[in-house]
């Protein structure tokens, strides 16, 4: 019995169908290779019109082909809308399994290999993105088949006017064709259809360059006056000069020399004529400018969210904060492509070459948008809750800061203090460790640094540089209340014979220079310099 695979809609995977390029333009027909303009001579009744067959009527031909206009004459709108295609191209992405066991590993690296890491993959990305402008964007997939495996050879981006909506429903793409009004249903497993959901509603009325049209039309009418307007007032006004004898010969020649003069810069005339240049004044073209540069601008907010890296004008504080295309756009933009690359090209692949998983899960490419952050507060942060206990996921770390799993084999960087510190060349290597019976002083010449004042004092043998400063501390401590108590005696009286705060600030400044504190004094001088000897000799 032969083996029969079928789609997700329940129709049955013909291999000739996917082995074969089906949506081939021909120069007769409804799939035709060459189409009338539409943007030249475009006005506000046309382009009403062209807007509202391609909303209420489903005739998207004539907003497809303008759309690919604008791209081809507008280069404010290239721009942005290259930009927001490269902000989601420029996306490293990675292949997530269905879950950890073994089998879907291998599916995940499979995927990995065979269609992600493509050459053509990030032309595939940029051939979807085209559904931004027009609302949709198809690419056929041709498959090849050997005994091993099912491979896709190429991905062929299609016209979007070789498809339509479906006039029930106008949500569901269907493939034109002649003298089939409703056209025909996709096959399965043979194209990726990505319809971006920029805004609730019918997909047809979804493309960017629906809103952009007007401002392409207003430009357009802009920049002709601003081209008029500069021939006539963009060089001075020539004025000739003729004396009342003059002849209508001598007029002519006059008047053919002021014409010379502002196309060719040059003329010939009698020496009894002139030729004045008399420039303009109150007329100016910032009229045109500003009207073309608010055109931009607002082009620039439909298509990235922002004006500031597209516009001049801004800081680049502020350019940097908006990194080219708003934040929130580029990940909607990427999850978007991440959904349609993984229903219509990633699941078909897998079904094809390894059957449907028993669990129904599959594995997923994702497009992480790296938010601009600071690494090395992260790090910190990260380092801190790691040492007091939290369990984070190592992939979790590696994919926000950027790297991947390194390979086998790879070399790893290490940490500083896994390495052995080099000894400095001038400091002598630290002598070995002495027996207890060596007639031998007991105190390494290590140097080590003090933390109070920063000298370079020796290290005590055991290790401990802290050993016998808290034994001479222990000792006086325990003297401590002999030395205290004549000075804890006179404070307590004056606290029981003050009758409130003022009184009892008066008692202590009273007695403050009777206190009997030599001894106090005499204890901590001692103390200090026994702490110093200490610290000199080495053994502190």
């Amino acid at each position: 019995m032969a083996f029969v695979l079928y789609g997700p809609d329940g129709r049955p995977i013909r291999s000739g169908t996917l082995t074969t390029e089906t949506v081939l333009p021909s120069v007769t027909g409804v799939r035709q290779v060459f189409d009338a303009t539409v943007a030249a001579n475009l006005d506000p009744v046309r382009l009403s019109r062209v807007l509202k067959q391609a909303a209420d009527g489903g005739d998207l031909h004539d907003f497809l082909t303008l759309a690919e206009e604008m791209e081809e004459r507008e280069w404010q709108y290239r721009s942005v809308l290259s930009t927001r295609k490269t902000a989601v191209k420029s996306i490293e992405p990675f292949v997530q399994a269905a879950t950890d066991a073994k089998e879907d590993v291998a599916i995940a690296d499979a995927v990995t290999d065979q269609l992600v890491r493509r050459p053509d993959f990030r032309d595939l990305i940029g051939d979807m993105l085209d559904a931004l402008g027009k609302g949709y964007s198809v690419t056929e997939m041709v498959w090849a088949t050997s005994e091993k495996q099912w491979s896709i050879e190429r991905f062929e981006w299609r016209d979007p006017r070789l498809f339509q909506f479906d006039p029930e429903t106008r949500r569901s793409l269907r493939l034109r064709m002649k003298d089939v009004a409703e056209g025909v249903d996709l096959a399965p497993y043979k194209y990726i259809r990505f319809i971006p959901r920029l805004k609730s509603g019918l997909p047809a009325r979804n493309g960017l360059a629906r809103i952009a049209a007007w401002a392409f039309m207003l430009k357009s009418f802009t920049m002709k006056d601003w081209a008029a307007f500069i021939e006539v007032h963009g060089m001075p006004l020539r004025l000739g000069k003729y004396s009342r004898a003059a002849s209508r010969e001598e007029k002519g020649v006059l008047l053919r020399a002021v014409r010379d003069l502002g196309a060719d810069a040059a003329a010939i005339i009698p020496a009894d004529m002139s030729i004045d240049f008399i420039e303009t004044k109150g007329f100016s073209e910032k009229p045109f400018e500003s009207m073309a540069g608010y055109l931009d601008k607002a082009v620039s907010k439909v298509v990235i969210g922002q004006t500031m890296t597209a516009d001049d004008g801004s800081s680049k504080a502020q350019a940097a904060v908006h990194d080219k295309v708003r934040i929130d756009i580029k990940e909607d933009d990427a999850v978007a492509v991440a959904v349609a690359f993984n229903r219509d090209v990633i699941r078909p692949w897998v079904d094809l070459n390894f059957g449907r998983p028993k669990n129904g899960r599959y594995p997923v490419i994702v497009l992480p948008v790296m938010e601009r952050e600071d690494l090395a507060a992260y790090a910190k942060a990260i380092g801190e809750l790691v040492d007091r206990g939290l369990d984070i996921e190592v992939s979790e770390v590696r994919d926000r800061v950027g790297h991947r799993e390194p390979a086998k084999g790879a070399k790893i960087m290490q940490p500083r203090s896994s390495a052995a510190p080099a000894a400095p060349p001038d400091d002598p290597a630290p002598d070995p460790e002495p027996s207890r019976n060596a007639a031998v002083s007991p105190y390494r010449l290590q140097p080590a640094c003090c933390p109070a004042c920063g000298t370079t004092e020796r290290l005590s043998a055991d290790g401990d540089p802290n050993r016998e400063i808290n034994a001479l501390v222990d000792q006086e401590m325990e003297r401590f209340e002999e030395v205290m108590d004549p000075l804890r005696q006179a404070i307590e009286k004056a606290f029981r014979a003050a009758k409130d705060y003022d009184d009892l600030d008066a008692r202590l400044t009273a007695i403050a220079a009777d206190l009997p504190v030599d001894a106090l004094a005499a204890r901590l001088a001692i103390a200090g310099l026994k702490a110093w000897g200490l610290g000199r000799s080495g053994t502190a």
